[in-house]
């Protein structure tokens, strides 16, 4: 399941610091982009709902259920799938069409291919 960019903020606060309260999220979304009570609650109630996050009382604490890697890998692979038909070549051919890639860019995405 896709997570959305708001939703995708709120699984960012929630790593960054779990186990965390729904009280201290809407504080630190207020502080960090903005976002009032409503609107924190809100996400933290599609990312349950979606379940990447549990939530356990008293407190209403929030902890991710998935790493950011796994969501990041997921993420990828739907990107991957949408922009290039599924093919990691296609993604790696228009990297290198980049015309900003530096050579030490380049030269690290070669040792990236080595080691693999």
């Amino acid at each position: 399941m896709r997570l959305f960019n708001s939703e995708m903020t709120i699984m960012e606060l929630i790593w960054q610091n779990e186990p965390v309260s729904a009280k201290e999220l809407s504080l630190i979304a207020l502080d960090k982009i903005g976002w009032n009570k409503n609107t924190t609650y809100t996400m933290i109630k599609k990312v349950i709902e979606k379940g990447y996050v549990k939530r356990e009382e008293p407190g209403f604490i929030c902890t991710s259920l998935v790493s950011k890697e796994e969501v990041s890998k997921d993420e990828m692979k739907g990107l991957i799938d949408r922009f290039f038909g599924g093919s990691k070549k296609a993604l790696f051919s228009a990297l290198l069409e980049d015309e900003t890639l530096t050579k030490d860019d380049i030269e690290e995405l070669r040792e990236m291919i080595r080691k693999r």
